[in-house]
């Protein structure tokens, strides 16, 4: 039997997952990882002081590992690394992972194989694959502004750091902390440096949503918004079923729950005596990354411990101190900034990206897996949602199905007019905060669900059901893989290795 062979580069949920499954299909996997660990974002040396995951334990973790029990209700970031090397330790792993090494280009060779160059203890050297996917991330490279001063201001001591660099809140101890951003990094830094810090502020000039861990202190969030009812109060590009009721004859039930839970959410978290009120529907959490809101964050505005600055930086001065655009001069040893990231892939060349990005910057990815024309070539993790590790498994069982010949055949027209119809739904309703097509929030589970009826399951039974009501766990999802990987290998697996 003939080995085939994959390239995979990140080592994060979608580069573990992916792992996992293609080795269990029976490719030959090796992992390219730029960091001395497992993780992603997660890793030690990307680490933020008041990481926790956005959603419960219970909801995040991968179908066959369960995070521990004894790890709080919404784990730290050290936790969740933890979780990654037990589990790369539990299903043996770790010795398809090249760590310390950085992938500096990929091409195709004359034979259609893809060309891996990479560094490794500073020498260049290249391995050849059969198949390459993209795991990299859409977290992946820090983009901090060039902001006016920018270089005067560090050459006089002053700090910058992107969320992701800003390791040890001990760094601020004494210092005037600036924060730039509402997303929940900034929230999460701005909150656990206010402790130790002489000042902390945060500079943004969006204001969004954000949802309580717990709604009344009491009731999890996870059973508000990590059901299908809670997803589907949110209207899907193709919604089915019951959604079609929520957004057609069930409307008014619909608007009810949603401006209710609202309502609850301004007056938890004090909006507008913080004065941070977003001004418009919560439904709008849907254009964006769903965030959640920072242990005691909004407290700390209210009472001035944090200073909120609802506006822009013009400037940064020698003197360490930021200038805003409402006129305002403030103090800044240090300059946090949550200011996004930038969606690239560096080790691709120019003629295979322009099939990967459209001209409009938008990466043009089949279910958000697939670029159309390509060799096989894949992306997985490109998908920013609540449940991306979930998303990020059955994304990885997706592509092997279509790398083996599971799924039936698109023509690269339909592919094509599927993923422009979509981008220009998700630029829409996102009013053009869509991440460069790869946001999928708050829709993982319409797109789960996709992704394994292209599989051939029916995912309308019992279990959906009950995730109506109940939030999702991703165990749930165990059988489904281990039964596909099982139909590959009783009907495909020795004409395809063969």
């Amino acid at each position: 039997m003939k080995k085939k062979s994959v390239a995979i580069i990140g080592a994060g949920f979608a580069g573990i997952s992916t792992l996992k499954i293609f080795k269990d299909y029976g490719f030959d996997c090796v992992v390219f990882e730029k960091d001395a660990e497992v993780g992603g974002v997660w890793a030690s040396s990307r680490r933020y002081p008041g990481l926790t995951t956005q959603n419960p334990k219970d909801t995040y973790y991968l179908s066959d590992l369960k995070m521990p029990k004894h790890f709080p209700e919404w784990p730290e970031g050290h936790q969740v690394q933890e979780y990654f090397e037990s589990y790369v330790d539990k299903m043996n792993l770790r010795k398809h992972i090249l760590f310390y090494t950085t992938v500096t280009k990929t091409y195709l060779d004359k034979d259609n194989k893809w060309v891996v160059e990479y560094t490794k203890t500073n020498q260049i050297e290249k391995q050849t694959f059969d198949y390459l996917i993209v795991c990299n991330g859409i977290f992946s490279m820090p983009s901090i502004p060039a902001y006016k001063g920018l270089e005067e201001f560090k050459n006089a001591g002053g700090k910058v750091y992107h969320t992701s660099e800003f390791n040890e809140k001990s760094w601020a101890k004494g210092k005037n902390v600036v924060v730039v951003g509402f997303g929940k990094s900034s929230c999460d830094v701005a909150s656990a440096v206010s402790d130790v810090a002489k000042s902390s502020t945060v500079v943004a000039r969006n204001i969004i949503w954000k949802v309580p861990k717990k709604f009344f202190n009491k009731l999890n969030m996870k059973f508000i918004l990590l059901t299908r009812l809670g997803e589907n109060l949110f209207e899907y590009i193709r919604p089915k079923g019951a959604a079609k009721f929520l957004h057609g004859a069930g409307k008014g039930v619909r608007n009810f729950l949603l401006s209710s839970v609202q309502n609850i959410v301004t007056k938890q978290l004090k909006l507008k005596e913080a004065g941070l009120h977003p001004g418009n529907s919560l439904e709008t959490i849907a254009r964006a990354n769903v965030s959640l809101a920072s242990d005691n964050f909004f407290e700390k505005v209210v009472s001035k411990k944090i200073c909120f600055e609802k506006t822009e930086i013009a400037e940064l001065l020698p003197s360490k101190e930021v200038v805003l655009m409402n006129g305002k001069k403030i103090p800044a040893d240090i300059l946090v900034c949550g200011t996004g990231w930038k969606q690239e892939v560096p080790f691709m060349e120019e003629g295979v990206m322009k099939k990967v990005i459209n001209k409009n910057g938008d990466f043009r990815l089949y279910k958000n897996q697939l670029p159309i024309g390509t060799h096989h070539l894949a992306f997985n993790g490109y998908n920013s949602s609540f449940y991306s590790q979930l998303s990020s498994e059955i994304g990885a069982l997706w592509l092997a199905e279509y790398f083996t010949g599971g799924l039936k055949n698109m023509s690269d027209n339909d592919l094509i007019a599927f993923t422009e119809n979509h981008l220009a739904w998700s630029k829409e309703r996102s009013a053009g905060k869509n991440s460069k097509g790869t946001n999928i929030i708050p829709f993982t589970m319409n797109h789960v669900d996709e992704l394994l009826e292209d599989v051939g399951y029916d995912v309308s039974g019992m279990t959906k059901f009950m995730q109506w009501n109940v939030p999702i766990a991703p165990a749930d999802y165990k059988s489904v893989i281990k039964k596909t990987i099982q139909r590959f290998e009783k009907n495909r697996k020795d004409k395809f290795f063969a």
